[in-house]
């Protein structure tokens, strides 16, 4: 929903492009870029990501993580909390 007012665009047509229903076209990735305060670089997945070397994130990832960021820091530990506990099940 953030993402949906920092650009300007519906969200049916984010999910859209999320769902490679729509083609990015050059307008649109800087947008999308602009939105979500990253290069059209790591959007795209040309140069990884610049807070890290694990490979690129999918648009979607990038919004929950922005959207986390803006938690409380009791809600991001308690979520982050969640997240190891599933990863460590994952493990097994």
């Amino acid at each position: 929903m953030q993402l949906a007012e920092k650009t300007g665009i519906l969200q049916t047509l984010i999910t859209d492009y999320e769902r490679d229903k729509l083609r990015l076209h050059a307008e649109m990735v800087i947008r999308f870029a602009q939105g979500l305060e990253v290069t059209t670089d790591e959007l795209l997945g040309v140069n990884g990501p610049k807070k890290s070397n694990e490979g690129t994130r999918s648009l979607r990832l990038l919004r929950r993580t922005k959207k986390i960021e803006e938690l409380p820091p009791g809600q991001q530990k308690a979520l982050l909390k969640t997240i190891d506990t599933f990863l460590k099940g994952a493990e097994r």
